[in-house]
């Protein structure tokens, strides 16, 4: 299972964001340039739509390949009292000739993406990953040199945690508890809930800027 809440920021204040996170994380950072691919599986493959997610992070001196399956998010009284979002995810690495097989097996490309930013990862109550990033869209098939921002001057943040049946309560409490900090620049909640930017960021973020981080929000 994975908890996970998301947000938007102006990007003239993810520098003072990421100032913010090295001082929370106490950890450096790590580069992201993930190309995604969504796939989705045609009617013969069963009587249920699926979608798969093929990331390869272009980081790494030999790109990686990663599937990922979300699946659906828990329902129910307990749920909408948890300010997180929590869902079912199956993740697994597999070889560079992943997007072949899927193609074989009846998946079709629904669409790409390109995600550039940074990440950090870190233990708070759970082990927390934030990530912050401009998504861009691929103006040709698989052209990452050639995408352009799908929001320009807007980055998504987002932050997640793996849980499992047991432990999701503590989990999204953790990942709450986190979120906190960071509600002077910008407003988490779970995905297709934002309210956008919020009103103190640009404040926040002078403040930020002017110590290195040294202000407590």
């Amino acid at each position: 299972m994975e908890c996970v809440v998301e947000g938007i920021i102006e990007t003239q204040h993810v520098e003072a964001l990421e100032i913010l996170l090295q001082g929370l994380c106490g950890v450096h950072r790590d580069r992201l340039r993930i190309h995604e691919l969504c796939l989705k599986s045609v009617p013969n493959l069963g009587l249920v739509a699926s979608e798969l997610r093929l990331l390869c992070d272009l980081e790494q001196s030999e790109p990686t390949w990663t599937v990922r399956h979300i699946g659906g998010a828990m329902k129910g009284a307990g749920a909408d009292q948890i300010s997180v979002l929590v869902r079912n995810m199956v993740e697994s690495k597999v070889s560079k000739k992943a997007l072949r097989l899927f193609y074989a097996l009846g998946y079709k490309l629904d669409h790409e993406l390109l995600r550039v930013g940074f990440a950090f990862n870190f233990h708070r109550g759970a082990q927390i990953r934030v990530s912050v990033s401009s998504v861009n869209k691929m103006l040709k098939l698989h052209a990452t040199d050639e995408a352009v921002p799908l929001t320009p001057g807007i980055q998504l943040v987002e932050v997640t945690a793996s849980a499992s049946s047991e432990n999701y309560t503590e989990v999204a409490a953790a990942v709450s508890s986190f979120c906190e900090y960071l509600a002077p620049l910008l407003h988490l909640s779970k995905p297709s809930n934002s309210t956008g930017v919020v009103p103190t960021a640009a404040a926040a973020s002078a403040s930020l800027m002017s110590d290195g981080g040294g202000t407590t929000l």
